[in-house]
């Protein structure tokens, strides 16, 4: 199986007025293509540290990252925004989507900074909304859809630039229970299709929608 990211030894800390406090310790980690990953983690495990170190939005202090056969770690503000958009599909607990515009302009959004031009950005924007049931609201506002619609959006965001991984942070966490199982569902599905998954999560029965599970308690990792 195709190997597709790689920590190795990754360490992180932060300065807390005088004092330097150490959230992740030692993280190793392989991610293989197909995978659907929960990394499970109470509050302040490092879950978060985490998530934003894979999603090339922080870096670690010592270590190694690599993404196929690109050294992340190596890799500076400019490469690193460059993956960011290319090989990262972010999935966010509240959505982030851009109240002003239209569902068809928020998923249009990183193929347009991608440099594609309009008219196929829209054609693949519209593909993967179809996809996701979400067709007939195209020209709808975020504000007019409900949380599971809203959620539909972003992950169509996540999905159009055929990302390497879809990185997706607490995803029911703003859904009642009901829309977050069909949301789950939905990650299964996608999974399915080949799309790689790590999920951040808290809670246990959400981690168990996952094919494996990664558990992260006080800033180290115990691989299930």
């Amino acid at each position: 199986m195709e190997n597709l990211l790689t920590l190795k030894h990754l360490n992180k800390s932060y300065q807390i007025g005088t004092e330097q406090l150490q959230v992740l310790f030692d993280i190793n980690l392989e991610v293989h293509a197909g995978d659907f990953i929960a990394l499970l983690g109470p509050s302040g495990s490092g879950k978060s540290t985490l998530m934003n170190i894979i999603g090339c939005m922080d870096t670690a202090d010592s270590g190694e990252y690599f993404l196929h056969d690109k050294a992340i770690h190596l890799a500076d503000d400019t490469q690193m925004t460059k993956i960011r958009n290319q090989e990262i599909g972010f999935i966010f607990q509240k959505y982030q989507l851009i109240s002003q515009y239209t569902v068809l302009q928020n998923v249009i959004m990183p193929l347009l900074i991608r440099g594609i031009p309009r008219k196929e950005a829209v054609k693949l924007a519209a593909e993967k909304l179809e996809m996701l049931g979400m067709a007939d609201r195209l020209n709808h506002k975020p504000n007019e859809l409900s949380g599971g619609q809203q959620q539909r959006v972003s992950i169509a965001r996540a999905l159009v630039g055929q990302p390497s991984i879809l990185l997706a942070d607490e995803p029911t966490g703003a859904l009642d229970s009901k829309t977050g199982e069909e949301v789950l569902n939905l990650f299964q599905e996608l999974n399915d299709m080949g799309n790689s998954i790590i999920m951040i999560t808290h809670d246990p029965k959400v981690g168990q929608k996952a094919k494996r599970i990664v558990k992260i308690i006080d800033g180290r990792l115990y691989l299930e």
